[in-house]
């Protein structure tokens, strides 16, 4: 059974190929295999998903409440700051979760500096590269273990 599901927004399939000067050039299959790694040294059962299409994400975290997953980490990329009805999916289904952020957001446009989620998670990590996934994820095991 899942404890954590770790779920990629829009674009977030080129890492490692898309602006490698914001990105950095660790794919998302680098992530999610350094990720899988620190999961089974603290024994916890992680999955992954990455959708282009807002709807799919929404369908995920339903689903994880059905699943009974203990939390998520989300990367939602440009629905960030454009999507309400991610937010109202969360509020929904009042599954603890960390949003993180690749990039500083706070440092790029000023449509970027307006998250719908932070206010609601249960932490934000931004600007420190693909290392925000294990620190999101080290911070979710401790959570679940507590």
């Amino acid at each position: 059974m899942t404890d954590i599901l770790i779920i990629n927004g829009p674009n977030l399939n080129l890492l490692g190929t898309r602006e490698p000067e914001i990105y950095g050039k660790e794919s998302l299959s680098d992530v999610e295999q350094s990720l899988k790694k620190l999961s089974l040294e603290n024994n916890i059962e992680i999955s992954f998903v990455q959708s282009n299409a807002e709807h799919e994400i929404i369908n995920y975290i339903q689903s994880a409440k059905l699943e009974k997953i203990k939390f998520i980490i989300i990367n939602p990329g440009p629905l960030t700051h454009t999507s309400i009805a991610l937010r109202d999916t969360f509020l929904s289904v009042e599954i603890p979760f960390i949003e993180i952020h690749i990039s500083n957001i706070h440092k790029r446009e000023e449509f970027r500096k307006k998250s719908f989620l932070s206010d609601i998670s249960d932490g934000v990590i931004v600007g420190c590269g693909t290392n925000g996934y294990r620190y999101a994820l080290l911070d979710a095991i401790k959570n679940i273990k507590e």
